[in-house]
Formats: C-alpha cells, sequence, structure tokens
C-alpha cells in the first residue's frame, strides 16, 4: 500500500516540485543576468530538461532523488555574492509560492473533497515543503549554503565557501540513515514539517 502511494501520488508531486524549483532558479538567474541557464536549455518547465537519470532512479527505488542543478556562472551578476544568493533563494521560495497556493485552494474548495483528492493534496504541500527546509539548510551545495554566504561579512565568506570542498562527503552522510547528521536533519525538517501542516491545515 505504501509503495502504491508513492508511485501515485509522491513521485509526481516531487516531478512537479522539483522542477517548478530548478526552473525558479533558471529564470532568475536569467533576470539578473546570466544567461548561462538559459543557453543550457533549463528555463523550462519541461521536466525532462531537468531531470538527472541517475537521481531519477534512485527515487523510484530508495524514494531519494534529485534534479539536475541549474548551470550558472556567477561573474555574469553585477553583483555576484548577491546574484547567487537570490537565485539559490528563488528554489525554495517557489516550493513555498506552491505550498501556499495549494492550500489556499485546498481549504476554499477541497476540504469536503475525496480521500484521493486530500491524498495528493497533502502529499504535494509535504513534498514542496520538505523540500524548502531540505534546500534551506546551510550546508553545500545546498542553497542555504549559498544564501547564508551573502549575509556574511567579506572576512568569513572565504572560509564559508571553501566547505564546498566537502560537499560530497557532506551529502553521503546526510543520506546514510544512522549517521548524526541524517538523524538531526531528518528531526528537525520533520518538526518543521508538521509546524507548517498544523497551520495550512
Amino acid at each position: 500500500m505504501e509503495t502504491l502511494y508513492w508511485i501515485i501520488f509522491a513521485i509526481p508531486s516531487i516531478i512537479i516540485a522539483s522542477t517548478v524549483h530548478e526552473f525558479a532558479h533558471a529564470f532568475t538567474a536569467d533576470k539578473l543576468g546570466d544567461p548561462t541557464p538559459r543557453s543550457e536549455g533549463r528555463l523550462s518547465l519541461n521536466p525532462l530538461v531537468h531531470i538527472d537519470p541517475i537521481g531519477a532512479i534512485m527515487l523510484i527505488v530508495a524514494k531519494i532523488g534529485w534534479s539536475k542543478p541549474v548551470p550558472i556562472y556567477e561573474q555574469n551578476f553585477s553583483n555576484p555574492v548577491q546574484g547567487t544568493a537570490l537565485t539559490a533563494l528563488a528554489g525554495p521560495a517557489s516550493n513555498l509560492a506552491l505550498t501556499l497556493l495549494t492550500a489556499l485552494i485546498y481549504n476554499l474548495f477541497f476540504t469536503n473533497s475525496s480521500p484521493v483528492v486530500q491524498a495528493f493534496i497533502f502529499a504535494f504541500v509535504s513534498i514542496n515543503l520538505s523540500l524548502m527546509i531540505f534546500n534551506l539548510l546551510p550546508i553545500p551545495p545546498l542553497d542555504g549554503h549559498k544564501i547564508v554566504r551573502a549575509l556574511l561579512p567579506r572576512t568569513l565568506r572565504y572560509m564559508w565557501e571553501m566547505a564546498e570542498k566537502y560537499s560530497i562527503w557532506i551529502i553521503l552522510l546526510l543520506f546514510i540513515p544512522f549517521s548524526p547528521l541524517y538523524q538531526f536533519t531528518s528531526t528537525l525538517i520533520s518538526s518543521i514539517l508538521n509546524f507548517f501542516l498544523n497551520i495550512l491545515f
């Protein structure tokens, strides 16, 4: 039953949420003066241009997946640090916008809808919130790391950027079920997710 729920409701929700997330990155970078996402064909709402084959397989098999990061060249921004931060922020902001819009529509029109409709709405909102919260974590290579970078004074910014060298190891620790980082982030995301869901529904 859980697998069926995952296939029917969660996977379509993830595809929509991640596509809008990546498009928001590309759109913001393009508007701020970096043509890289457009030239790479990423300024699109077509999920196929954002899907990472391995990430898609992992999504189906392990329920943990990812999309292709949107390439940017921050030197094209008039203010590289600020432009990169705004581009990074656009992704989680798009998921928050989808969450609020969906919750509004649900509370106005679908509170008495069928269990199937309610299940999809709940899955869609939960996935958008989870994607937003996860990407706002201030660790490389997630969006939150780039956002915090813009808030730091120059004297600390270089040290913060150095952490990007260890991105692959940090991400691995995030997805190893028994690692302290996995347990901490899982608890944090679950707590924030439940807080939002209690307010929205």
